[in-house]
C-alpha cells in the first residue's frame, strides 16, 4: 500500500548515476518511482551517454524525476559525486543504473533512521541478478556469507569499523539510505574512483554514529558482462589499473588511520595485494611497458609472505610480450 502521509515524511534523495545503458537505466529508474515510500525526488545524472537517456526519463512523467547531463564524459566518479551535491533531501540512496530496489525498500529502512536520529546510515542484504534479471539464490547466498552480512544481527551496531572496511558488509552504492547532512561529500577524494563506496562506509563508520541493518534482500544487484569484472582484453587491463590505484590510495589512508590502528595489518595485505592487481593492469595493457609493473611486484613480493600469483605476475613481466598475451588472453 501507498503512503498516504507522504508530505509528512522526510525526502528521500535517490542519485541514479548513468552511462549508455538505457533499458537497465529504465529499469532502475521504475523500481525508483515505485517506491511505497513517495516522498522522494529522484536524480539522474548522464555522463555524456553517445545517445542521450532524456527520452528514457521523460517516458516516466513523473514530476519527482530530475535529470542532468554533461557536457562531456567527466568519468564515473565525478558523476557520482555530482548527483550527490545536487540532492537535496535529509537522506540519500545511491541506486546504480544497472540495479533495483524492492518496492519496499525505504519504507523499511528510512524508519529506523528516524527512530535513531544517531544512526548515519541503513542498510540492507541483497539479491545478485543475471543480466537478464533473473536472481542467482547461490550467487546471493555466496554474496551474503563473503561479506559476513549472515553475522549481522539486526539493528543498529555502533561503532561499526570491521562492518564498514574489513568486512565490507555495507553495500553504499545500492542498498543503503544515508543522513545526509552527516556527510561532507566534498571530502571524498577523487582518487578514491571506483572504491567511492568503500571510501564513504569508512568515513561514515569514523563519525562516532551507528548503523542500522535489516537482514532482507531489498535490493537486487546485476551481475553482468558490463561491470569491470567481468571485462576482458583492453577494458580488462584499464578496469585493473584503475582498482589497482583506487585501492592503493584507500589502504595507505586506512593504515595511517589511528582510529582503525587494530586492523593495520589487515589494511597493509590489501595493500600489497593491489600493488599486484595493478602491476597484472600495466602487464594486460597494450600502452604500457612491463617494467612498469616490476616495482610494485618487487615492493608486493618483498613485504608479504610467499604469494603465488605475485610471483607469477613477476615471472610474466620479463616474459616476451607476446607470450604475455597469450597467457593473459589479451
Amino acid at each position: 500500500m501507498l503512503h498516504s502521509n507522504s508530505s509528512q515524511e522526510p525526502l528521500v534523495s535517490v542519485i541514479i548515476p548513468t552511462y549508455n545503458r538505457p533499458e537497465y537505466l529504465k529499469q532502475a529508474i521504475d523500481s525508483a518511482v515505485k517506491q511505497t515510500y513517495r516522498n522522494i525526488e529522484i536524480i539522474v545524472s548522464d555522463n555524456c551517454s553517445p545517445e542521450s537517456p532524456q527520452e528514457v526519463v521523460e517516458s516516466f512523467g513523473d514530476s519527482r524525476i530530475r535529470f542532468f547531463r554533461h557536457a562531456k564524459n567527466v568519468g564515473m566518479f565525478p558523476n557520482q559525486m555530482n548527483a550527490f551535491k545536487m540532492a537535496q533531501g535529509k537522506y540519500v540512496a545511491s541506486l546504480h543504473d544497472d540495479d533495483m530496489w524492492n518496492e519496499d525498500f525505504l519504507e523499511k529502512l528510512v524508519p529506523p533512521l528516524e527512530e535513531n536520529p544517531d544512526v548515519i546510515l541503513a542498510f540492507c542484504d541483497q539479491y545478485v541478478i543475471d543480466g537478464q534479471g533473473k536472481i542467482n539464490y547461490s550467487s546471493s547466498e555466496e554474496y551474503t556469507k563473503a561479506y559476513k552480512r549472515n553475522c549481522l544481527n539486526k539493528g543498529v551496531h555502533q561503532p561499526f569499523y570491521e562492518i564498514a572496511v574489513v568486512h565490507k558488509s555495507i553495500p553504499t552504492a545500492a542498498a543503503c539510505v544515508i543522513r545526509n547532512e552527516f556527510v561532507d561529500w566534498d571530502s571524498i577524494p577523487q582518487k578514491v574512483g571506483g572504491m567511492w563506496d568503500l571510501y564513504l562506509a569508512y568515513l561514515c563508520s569514523r563519525s562516532g554514529h551507528g548503523a542500522y541493518y535489516h537482514p532482507e534482500r531489498l535490493t537486487r544487484y546485476r551481475a553482468h558482462e558490463q561491470t569491470d569484472t567481468n571485462r576482458s582484453g583492453g577494458r580488462d587491463a584499464q578496469a585493473k589499473i584503475r582498482k589497482g590505484e583506487a585501492e592503493i590510495f584507500c589502504y595507505e589512508k586506512f593504515m595511517a588511520d589511528e582510529i582503525l590502528k587494530n586492523y593495520k595489518p589487515y589494511f597493509k595485505q590489501k595493500w600489497l595485494e593491489a600493488h599486484t592487481t595493478l602491476a597484472l593492469g600495466f602487464l594486460r595493457s597494450q600502452e604500457t611497458i612491463q617494467a612498469q609493473a616490476r616495482p610494485y611486484l618487487w615492493r608486493a613480493l618483498c613485504e608479504q609472505k610467499f604469494n603465488l600469483r605475485t610471483i607469477a605476475a613477476l615471472t610474466l613481466s620479463f616474459t616476451p610480450r607476446p607470450l604475455v598475451n597469450k597467457l593473459l588472453k589479451v
